[in-house]
């Protein structure tokens, strides 16, 4: 290898540049009536589509409101909001206005399922969008991260130091500003090459209505999550009814006290601390319930802050003493829906060898398509029709797979490979 090679490999493994200020300098943040107005009558004075993004405080408090709002639009610029300037003694923000102004623009969300919720909470609803993730998920793009199909499209890098950072924080440090304009400077280009990579995969139409799909249902009611403390991190560690109970009164009382504290609820105990506590008491011999000297050997309970709602945590665990044997939680929950195939082969054995062919072929089609398994049909779908499907007729399952949420290009190549694998095989 030549020395102009070896410099030119060295080159080409450089990092590309970091793109670190916006292009019209630090936005202001609107935080009052007559900036926001401001922002409001810019955005409408705008044109094409519209950048949109939230930024959570996930991991630092109980809510999952957004604190923080980036807005971008040609001719207008970006715009910063802060809604909680804009709440009401309740803590409730409404710009339903400013949602009004822009809701013929299409919006431009990265992960839309992520920010939909917090934005419909603050009154901004959108009749159409465009979701760049999701996007880059039917085009089977290896990494679908902002910041690393900014990189691979625009070859400049967004630096996420901030992703991770409180943005309840009052008042927002420049830099966390600056972080966050950048998050919608390029939203719009990026659009704009995702959607020509989708008409020349011909996927257009798929995304269409899978956006579609998305504005059609971001106001509807979350669906209710039975027996939440059993998602506890660490919960499959705990082997007798004894140590569920104590997860589920620990985890409840730690819940009433975050959401009442608006703290994330890892910040007062965390997950694993509960399930040790739980898996502890499980293995003494006789099991029961542990005491206040038990609970303070485990680990995670001697953090300051666990230490702090101390009382809390043996109020829970008194709870549990109370109880006999009846009272605790079953080893395994009840499902919504056909229980997980891995139980099928000796209760279900025909499902079983039908989800034996279904799965499989489902992925292989995916892969044909060049795109993850999960996008071409959910798996609680996958789950429900191949657990009971309906009759045997292309219309039938293309009903039922209606019924469960597939959207048509997905029933279009799912019909008829489930109809030839729901077959009864000799």
């Amino acid at each position: 290898m030549t020395q102009d090679q070896t410099e030119q490999q060295a080159l080409d493994q450089e990092p590309p540049p970091v793109l670190d200020s916006p292009a019209d300098g630090l936005p202001s943040v609107v935080d009052t009536p007559e900036a926001l107005q401001a922002c409001i009558d810019s955005l409408a004075g705008g044109t094409g589509p519209l950048a949109v993004d939230a930024e959570r405080a996930q991991g630092f408090r109980y809510s999952n409101k957004s604190y923080l709002f980036q807005f971008r639009r040609a001719g207008s610029g970006t715009h910063i909001v802060d809604p909680v300037a804009f709440e009401d003694a309740d803590g409730r923000c409404d710009l339903s206005v400013l949602g009004a102004a822009v809701v013929d623009a299409e919006w431009i969300i990265h992960a839309a399922t992520q920010d939909l919720p917090c934005l419909v909470g603050a009154g901004l609803v959108p009749t159409s969008l465009f979701d760049t993730e999701l996007a880059g998920r039917l085009l089977g793009l290896p990494r679908v991260g902002l910041g690393p199909m900014i990189e691979q499209f625009f070859g400049v890098r967004l630096l996420k130091e901030h992703s991770a950072a409180d943005w309840s924080r009052r008042p927002l440090p420049d830099e966390w500003v600056n972080y966050a304009a950048l998050d919608v400077e390029l939203l719009v280009e990026l659009r704009d090459r995702m959607a020509e990579e989708l008409e020349c995969a011909g996927k257009m139409e798929w995304a269409r209505q899978e956006f579609a799909w998305l504005v059609e249902h971001c106001t509807d009611e979350p669906a209710p999550r039975p027996d939440r403390w059993r998602r506890t991190n660490g919960v499959h560690h705990v082997r007798s009814p004894l140590g569920l109970a104590i997860v589920r009164e620990v985890w409840t009382l730690r819940d009433e006290l975050a959401q009442r504290l608006d703290k994330a609820p890892g910040r007062l105990v965390q997950d694993a601390a509960i399930c040790d506590l739980a898996a502890k008491a499980s293995s003494t011999k006789p099991a029961h319930v542990p005491t206040k000297d038990e609970l303070r050997q485990v680990n995670g309970f001697k953090r300051r802050t666990a230490r702090q709602y101390e009382n809390n945590w043996l109020q829970a665990l008194e709870r549990v003493g109370q109880m006999g044997p009846k009272q605790f939680p079953p080893m395994r929950a009840t499902p919504d829906g056909p229980p997980p195939p891995r139980s099928w082969e000796r209760r279900h054995p025909e499902a079983f060898a039908r989800w034996n062919r279904v799965r499989p072929a489902t992925q292989e089609l995916a892969e044909e398509l060049g795109m993850p398994p999960e996008i071409l049909v959910s798996p609680d779908t996958l789950r429900r029709i191949t657990f009971e499907p309906p009759a045997l007729t292309a219309d039938a399952l293309d009903a039922r797979l209606a019924e469960l949420g597939a959207r048509p290009w997905q029933r279009e190549h799912l019909v008829p490979v489930l109809l030839e694998l729901f077959e009864p095989q000799a």
